[in-house]
């Protein structure tokens, strides 16, 4: 008997670092195909789906420093993906946003992906389908809660204390 087989929780912390992988080396895999970092990829998201957004609030929603959203926005800019434009509102902050011109092709590296989650969602009655959804939000939320907790930094006092 496995551990998942006598306590649920290690068999939940096992799915979640099984899903948790599957879900990083996917989007690495889809990054590849369109000759950016899973990160850049899914940055390149974000700012789709909340931009036009300042370096700060990239970094916020990223957990990444400033230093490495100045270099992730370098990449993507070079690349043509994204644009720098000063603020309307506050002309010394420089917004980003995607360059919908020149937006990665997708389709090709989702194309099997949504066909395959519409296969697996269509075996589940609504209730099931709700206990699922309610799952992934609360998932989402918890990772983002964690990502935030990871991302700030730790405060010991001073040196020497």
């Amino acid at each position: 008997m496995s551990d998942a087989d006598t306590n649920p929780a290690a068999g939940g912390a096992d799915l979640g670092w099984r899903l948790s992988t599957a879900v990083v080396l996917f989007h690495e895999a889809v990054g590849q195909r369109l000759g950016l970092r899973a990160l850049d990829h899914r940055a390149l998201g974000l700012i789709e789906r909340e931009g036009p957004l300042t370096a700060g609030a990239l970094a916020e929603l990223t957990g990444l420093t400033p230093g490495a959203v100045t270099g992730l926005v370098d990449r993507l800019s070079r690349l043509g993906h994204v644009r720098r434009t000063p603020d309307p509102a506050d002309r010394r902050r420089v917004l980003i946003s995607a360059n919908s011109d020149a937006r990665p092709d997708l389709s090709d590296a989702l194309t099997g992906l949504s066909r395959a989650m519409g296969g697996l969602m269509a075996k589940y009655d609504d209730a099931e389908l709700a206990a699922i959804t309610d799952y992934v939000t609360n998932t989402i939320d918890i990772l983002n809660a964690e990502t935030q907790r990871l991302s700030t930094p730790v405060d010991d006092g001073p040196p020497g204390d």
